[in-house]
């Protein structure tokens, strides 16, 4: 028995939701590409196609991103690629749209460790400056 679907995590937001093919013939016939056939590609299948197409990351590094194991990724990827192999090829409207997905914050990057101290500096044993750490806070004794 299969258990609750997860939602992907998903590290952008997409701009551009509707590639179409252009027609030479229906162009030059004066219609329009109103009439032409569609595959929904879900949100989730194009940040797949994102991190490991366009990033170049690995799988195992881009199911991590996503939040889902790897051969769930597996099959998102593939299923992606197969969607888009399809209206290439038989020249179908892509649209971006769907999925159980959750754009992920950005992570905030973590902050600096401070610069190391020279010898004699800090830690344990002998301090120079009267026994006082280097980097508290200077308190002027009145």
């Amino acid at each position: 028995m299969r258990g609750a679907r997860r939602r992907r995590c998903v590290g952008f937001r997409p701009t551009f939701l509707y590639f179409e093919p252009r027609f030479e013939s229906m162009r030059r016939a004066g219609t329009s590409n109103s009439e032409v056939a569609e595959r929904i590609l879900k949100v989730e299948e194009l940040e797949s196609i994102r991190l490991k197409d366009h990033l170049r990351m690995n799988q195992e590094e881009a199911a991590k991103r996503m939040g889902v194991s790897q051969p769930t990724f597996h099959r998102i990827i593939t299923e992606a690629h197969r969607k888009i192999a399809e209206a290439f090829v038989e020249g179908k409207a892509i649209r971006v749209e769907g999925g159980n997905y959750v754009i992920a914050e950005a992570k905030i990057e973590a902050p600096v460790p401070p610069p190391k101290m020279p010898p004699g500096w800090g830690g344990k044993g002998r301090r120079r400056g009267g026994g006082r750490d280097p980097l508290a806070p200077f308190k002027s004794q009145e």
